[in-house]
């Protein structure tokens, strides 16, 4: 059952509901209806549960960074000062922002772009699996049927999340792709000879071009942390000019009617004054007369 779970959530969802059924009919036809029957069971993910299951099998490189930063935030929390803490949850809003965004990109690729609410419920999962223990276990599995959310009081809640829940622990076999296999075609000796040649020079140059590979992926590696990287310090930024402009026309709002009321007490106070110089004037008057 967890060969047969693990390849249908490997599938787009467009392809999951006939695949299953193929399968229940394959487990059927061997005579095994439990196992047909559980197959049945098997929930379609919703969509941005399937974008992360795809995240797991197709960037697990990049998931295993997620979930062991994860995983020592958990263990460092109780011995960091309230700014250390603040600081920590500030990389985990952007590290998560930016998968997020690689989320989009992935599932794009796949055939399914996703919108601002699905975004919003990977990015949730994600925070989910950052900052509870099983949660992450349940990402791992790459078997969700339903995104996470914490809510941070108590644990996460797993019930009906997790297409297989007696699996959560294990995790989905990412997706590789095939490697070419060489065929040698025996000849004569000359040409076995010639050919003997050719490989060693072959092997000379694949381990001159393995090299540069390696330091090319070193490089590519680096890169493209820094490229998540400045991916959640523009997301930070864009947060906060909305945050100033928010606040920007808020004080534009407070100014004008700070003008008004200026405006008002002015002439209340030129009012005020005029019947003053008017009082004092008629006072010197009577004061003449005497």
């Amino acid at each position: 059952l967890e060969v047969v779970a693990d390849s249908l959530y490997a599938l787009t969802p467009d392809e999951f509901i006939a695949a299953r059924n193929d399968e229940a009919k394959k487990a059927k036809a061997d005579g095994d209806k439990p196992l047909a029957e559980a197959v049945k069971r098997l929930a379609k993910p919703a969509l941005a549960a399937w974008v992360v299951n795809m995240l797991v099998r197709h960037e697990a490189d990049q998931m295993e960074q997620v979930l062991t930063l994860g995983e020592s935030l958990r263990q460092a929390q109780e011995n960091l000062s309230g700014d250390a803490l603040r600081e920590l949850g500030k990389q985990r809003r952007q590290l998560t922002a930016a998968v997020t965004t690689q989320a989009r990109a992935l599932a794009a690729q796949l055939g399914h772009k996703i919108g601002d609410s699905v975004a919003d419920q990977v990015q949730q999962t994600l925070h989910a699996a950052m900052v509870d223990e099983g949660a992450a276990a349940a990402v791992r599995s790459g078997l969700l049927t339903q995104p996470l959310a914490a809510t941070g009081v108590g644990p996460v809640d797993l019930d009906g999340a997790v297409a297989m829940p007696e699996a959560v622990g294990r995790s989905a076999l990412p997706v590789t792709k095939p490697r070419p296999t060489l065929t040698v075609v025996p000849d004569d000796t000359k040409a076995i000879e010639e050919a003997t040649r050719g490989l060693a020079e072959s092997d000379a140059e694949l381990a001159a071009a393995e090299k540069k590979l390696g330091k090319a992926e070193t490089k590519v590696s680096k890169l493209e942390a820094r490229a998540l990287q400045l991916q959640a310090e523009l997301e930070e930024l864009r947060h906060r000019v909305a945050e100033a402009e928010h606040q920007l026309e808020a004080t534009d709002e407070e100014l004008s009617s700070a003008e008004a009321k200026r405006e008002s007490a002015k002439e209340a106070f030129d009012e005020a004054r005029d019947e003053r110089q008017a009082a004092a004037e008629k006072l010197r008057r009577l004061e003449s007369k005497d």
